[in-house]
């Protein structure tokens, strides 16, 4: 069955454009002109994807987008916003609002159905992963022990995929979640406890499935619009994960892993102990990692310049009390085993 893609935008002729590149594509296309006829079209349809205009007559795209997601019947459908502004605030205020991604007009071909192709299949991978899920939930009761294995196996090749985007950093997420687990142990967790920041940690970079791998990879240093889309991983792995409601934390320690205990970080600028537990641990395990691996443009750092690091960020980029812990681990990693292979 094909691709179901609706429309909405006010001008015609970019009603007509839009049309003409997916329906080239074997997509099906409905255009509407306006937020009021697409909420009276979604009362009898599903559509796989929505690209929304943000600024029409009546209802704009955020009004829009906001009854799309209230009601229950069309909250899950993706909405792609479309916008001839080059507004970093507008955008930053749609990706909080819920909104996919963005489009700029006039379109590009290509980037269009890039961006309708990878969303499409990336709400297609929640929506697989949370079904998997559900299913390995239901068979809890009557095989809870053969239950964890088998989810641990799931979540592991997840974590597995998403490292194996990254040419410069197999292991990453395995080696995080290592830290991490160590991290809570010398913290004083229980042994459930530190088995959950374990999973966290493993896919606490699941969004980076969505970035694309030229990005990813890019040996030199990235423009302000490549590291833009970077820093939107947060927020794409957060919706990969929300949707587990057995392990609502998986989403936790994948929006917040990139906040500072300043409240310089992203996605959200949270302050200390406003940032998830979790989150703090799992932020300077990642930290620590990232330093102890090797870069296309570096080596591996030595361990007294990320000690020096780590001192720095104490207060300012990390939870102190978890700082701590990860430097007293590293004093007595005196072979420095601890880094990527």
């Amino acid at each position: 069955m094909a691709d179901w893609v609706l429309v909405v935008d006010d001008d015609p002729s970019n009603l007509r454009m839009a049309s003409h590149i997916l329906s080239g594509q074997q997509m099906r296309v409905s255009c509407l002109k306006s937020g009021e006829d697409a909420l009276h079209f979604l009362q009898e349809n599903r559509p796989d994807l929505i690209l929304l205009d943000i600024h029409m007559p009546g209802m704009d795209g955020y009004e829009t987008l906001q009854a799309v997601q209230n009601d229950p019947h069309t909250s899950g459908i993706p909405v792609i916003f479309l916008t001839a502004d080059d507004d970093s605030g507008a955008e930053t205020r749609g990706l909080q609002a819920g909104a996919m991604d963005f489009i700029k007009k006039p379109f590009v071909p290509e980037v269009l159905l890039l961006r309708v192709r990878h969303t499409i299949d990336l709400i297609r991978l929640q929506t697989d992963l949370s079904l998997e899920v559900e299913k390995k939930t239901e068979e809890v009761l009557q095989q809870h022990e053969k239950l964890e294995k088998i989810s641990m196996q799931i979540v592991e090749t997840l974590s597995g995929a998403i490292d194996a985007k990254d040419t410069y950093t197999n292991g990453h997420s395995t080696r995080v979640a290592e830290y991490s687990r160590e991290i809570a142990r010398r913290a004083g967790f229980s042994e459930k406890e530190q088995e959950e920041i374990y999973m966290i940690g493993l896919l606490h970079d699941v969004g980076k499935i969505g970035i694309p791998e030229a990005i990813i990879n890019k040996p030199a240093r990235l423009s302000d619009e490549e590291y833009a889309e970077i820093k939107t991983h947060p927020l794409l792995g957060a919706r990969i994960l929300k949707n587990i409601s057995e392990f609502p934390q998986l989403a936790v320690g994948a929006r917040w892993h990139h906040e500072r205990y300043d409240g310089k970080g992203y996605p959200d600028g949270l302050v200390g102990e406003d940032i998830p537990l979790d989150a703090r641990i799992i932020a300077v395990a990642d930290a620590y990692d990232a330093m102890s691996s090797r870069r296309s443009y570096r080596d591996v750092l030595s361990q007294q310049y990320i000690c020096e690091e780590l001192e720095k960020g104490k207060g300012t980029q990390f939870d102190p009390v978890f700082a701590d812990i990860m430097l007293r681990m590293i004093a007595e990693d005196t072979d420095y085993h601890m880094r990527e292979e």
